[in-house]
């Protein structure tokens, strides 16, 4: 079946974790899908504490964001970084893990649907996929390099963003690591 919109999960709802104190077995939700991010941290992290800027990718609304989402806008960041950075000039982490499962219930359509379809019956639904539950001004990704690629990190930035719901802004500061 294919993804449905990222519309239809943009918005915080309830999470979908079960946690049951009498039985310990029962304490996640089984058949959740493996999350779709490969990597969170990206470049050399030998020198974290030389570089001298961070560059971080902030929410500016509460929202979800699927993994999907986020995968694709890490792929971007981190080629466009390797490309006119360097991979030894920087270090590039997502901050979020993807807790949120994410689950849908499909209703049959069509002919002769409503003689199998069971409507609204034990509705809770299948998992999907995952996603990121992000408050506002929240730190999605954060990109630590020299101060004469600070540019090249606010490009790799707004590119990223471009792949993800929403709004987001870009801050700078000094790397407070030294």
């Amino acid at each position: 079946m294919p993804l449905r919109p990222a519309k239809c999960f943009r918005n915080l709802e309830r999470p979908y974790t079960r946690i049951s104190y009498k039985v310990k077995n029962k304490n996640f939700i089984p058949g959740a899908p493996e999350t779709k991010i490969r990597e969170f941290e990206m470049g050399n992290k030998n020198l974290l504490n030389n570089y001298e800027i961070k560059v971080m990718l902030i929410a500016k609304n509460n929202l979800q964001i699927r993994d999907n989402a986020i995968e694709a806008a890490r792929v971007m960041i981190n080629k466009y970084l390797e490309k006119n950075v360097g991979k030894e000039n920087y270090f590039f982490i997502i901050k979020k893990y993807p807790h949120h499962v994410l689950r849908e219930h499909p209703i049959a359509t069509g002919a002769g649907a409503d003689r199998y379809s069971q409507g609204m019956r034990l509705a809770f639904g299948r998992p999907i996929g995952r996603a990121i539950r992000v408050l506002k001004d929240d730190i999605i990704f954060e990109i630590f390099t020299y101060k004469r690629f600070l540019e090249h990190a606010k490009e790799a930035m707004k590119r990223g963003k471009s792949k993800l719901p929403l709004e987001y802004k870009i801050a700078v500061e000094e790397n407070t690591k030294n």
